[in-house]
């Protein structure tokens, strides 16, 4: 299989907003569509520690474990807590920064960057949404393929909804508009990055993009709160190479 080769705008993510919400811990936070359409991001849920739901991925998790987009970092944080081998790479310094603060080990590159031990990690995450870096879920895929073992494990994170769908966005805090263009000069008022593309992708559509790139499913799952309808839960994907050994039942 050729090298993938970087989308454009993989850095995006690097933009203000986006590293004074992980600096604080805090939104609101979104990514804005070209048509103003806004997309709220959990910055509070990403800097919190593993909930249940990513403790339901984790725990499948298998070998060497790279968390792609890892942002600040809990769940780099939770499986090197649990003595599991694991790296997190971001196009944010500032999660790198936090990541590391956290005790956990990430390097500032993109998925698309050459990468440590390429050909050989036993799980990758895509989680909260990272199936959309880059906006081109074939080509991610066709790249991840490159970084794991032949028998390794790719756990995705897919919208609840049956979309497909390719967007130019741009990470804002919904502030600058409201606050008069950024006049003064208090950080609440950065203007929104630059644009970049992004995509979200459903169950179905994500096991389309991966018998397209050699991928079979091994596993689906959604998981919900207490009380919450399983449509609101989150919903998990794990796929491997068609030329690895059939995922073992039980």
């Amino acid at each position: 299989m050729p090298p993938a080769t970087a989308p454009p705008g993989t850095a995006s993510w690097g933009a203000d907003p986006y590293a004074d919400a992980l600096r604080s811990g805090r939104g609101p936070l979104f990514l804005r569509r070209t048509d103003g359409w806004l997309l709220p991001l959990e910055v509070e849920r990403w800097c919190a520690r593993a909930d249940a739901a990513d403790l339901s991925a984790l725990g499948r998790c298998e070998g060497a474990v790279l968390d792609i987009g890892c942002g600040p970092g809990r769940l780099v944080a939770e499986l090197a807590a649990q003595g599991r081998p694991v790296l997190g790479i971001d196009v944010s310094r500032a999660a790198v920064a936090r990541t590391a603060a956290t005790g956990g080990a990430a390097l500032h590159r993109s998925v698309f960057d050459p990468l440590p031990d390429e050909g050989s990690w036993g799980t990758a995450l895509l989680l909260d949404g990272n199936i959309g870096i880059g906006g081109d879920p074939r080509a991610l895929l066709a790249r991840t393929a490159e970084l794991l073992a032949p028998s390794g494990l790719l756990i995705v994170e897919t919208a609840p909804a049956d979309l497909d769908e390719r967007v130019e966005v741009r990470v804002d805090n919904g502030r600058y508009a409201f606050l008069g263009h950024g006049h003064g000069h208090d950080d609440e008022c950065r203007a929104p990055g630059a644009p970049f593309p992004w995509a979200r992708v459903g169950t179905r559509a994500l096991l389309r993009y991966a018998a397209a790139t050699g991928w079979t499913p091994a596993e689906r799952w959604t998981f919900a709160r207490p009380g919450q309808s399983p449509a609101a839960g989150r919903c998990f994907v794990s796929l491997r190479l068609r030329r690895s050994l059939p995922a073992r039942r039980g």
